[in-house]
């Protein structure tokens, strides 16, 4: 499934294809999306292919193609606080971005038939959180992993507001999935899918993470992390207010255009709406090529910005505090 837009050529060339072809249309989806790189859930040698509007599998490694997941973005209708239940989780790409969406209160969970699937989204989730600077944008509602066959989940499981199936399911099973949701919830699921016929051995029902309230420790640490971006953002407006502006962000020039007209099809079920680009409707389909001067990619190339800045871990390591407190306010975790 895929190719409904454009490859690019990094992972904002990406999104700036599925917002022009309204897989993306709302500001949340867009950052979450922009946040998260999706070549960080591939394995290197196929890192090539990250940004191509494709599906991707590796053994039972699997990442749907970019404009299915937009799609499932924006029918989620996600907010702050609800909580969500990924079932089919895969390698927590999709389950990262909605917690960026979801915030500290929500609830972020998924069931995954292969364990050797849930270990590689564990240390995907890892690097993200100590290593990305996004993390550190969003106050991040981190997922939590369980193995099992989801139509297997045990009766007295808690409720969800939102729940996503990616895995193939048949539509007799629509019921079932309904049964996870609270009263005015949105599940997301392909219907009439054939029959997975995987043996996940010996049937056994799947016990979801309980829903736990907050510690006091934890919400100081919310707190206090959220004090900190307030100052930085007062500091920033100060600094702007006396002159100091930013240096302008360098966007690089589009190079590939393409007109597009699809319909995207899961199964029997059309998941998509015709989508059109009405700039484009004198012009061919071809992908057009712009040539630019060797002088302009000189300029341009003298015009990248240096990598940013991530004035939040900046300020924290600052503190006249312990070792300790620091990484919990970073939210690093030892292993």
């Amino acid at each position: 499934m895929g190719g409904a837009v454009s490859a690019g050529e990094d992972n904002d060339e990406l999104i700036d294809n599925l917002k022009e072809a309204q897989y993306i249309r709302t500001e949340l989806v867009e950052q979450a999306f922009r946040a998260i790189d999706r070549a960080d859930y591939y394995l290197e040698e196929f890192k090539d292919n990250a940004y191509k509007d494709l599906a991707w599998k590796h053994g039972n490694i699997h990442l749907s193609a970019p404009c299915i997941y937009s799609e499932v973005m924006e029918a989620l209708d996600l907010q702050p606080g609800l909580s969500f239940l990924n079932l089919g989780s895969g390698t927590g790409y999709l389950s990262s971005m909605v917690g960026l969406i979801l915030g500290p209160f929500g609830v972020n969970h998924g069931v995954e038939l292969h364990s050797d699937v849930i270990e590689y989204a564990k240390q995907k989730l890892d690097f993200f959180i100590k290593t990305s600077d996004s993390f550190d944008r969003f106050e991040f509602c981190e997922p939590s992993f369980v193995t099992g066959n989801c139509l297997e989940i045990s009766p007295d499981c808690t409720q969800y507001d939102r729940v996503y199936c990616g895995a193939g399911v048949q539509k007799e099973h629509e019921d079932y999935m309904k049964n996870l949701l609270k009263v005015g919830g949105i599940l997301v699921m392909p219907l009439e899918e054939k029959p997975n016929h995987a043996d996940s051995g010996k049937s056994r029902l799947v016990h979801l993470p309980p829903v736990a309230v907050r510690s006091l420790q934890d919400l100081a640490r919310i707190a206090i992390r959220g004090t900190i971006k307030k100052i930085i953002h007062q500091e920033a407006m100060s600094k702007a207010g006396n002159g100091l502006k930013n240096p302008a962000r360098f966007k690089r020039r589009r190079v590939r255009r393409r007109r597009m007209e699809t319909i995207v099809f899961l199964d029997k079920e059309v998941f998509a709406s015709r989508i059109s680009s009405p700039s484009d409707d004198n012009n061919n389909s071809e992908d057009v090529e712009e040539e630019r001067p060797e002088e302009e990619e000189t300029k341009l190339s003298e015009l990248k910005p240096d990598p940013p800045v991530n004035f939040l871990r900046e300020k924290v390591l600052s503190l006249p505090l312990p070792d300790p407190l620091k990484y919990y306010l970073l939210y690093y975790r030892e292993k």
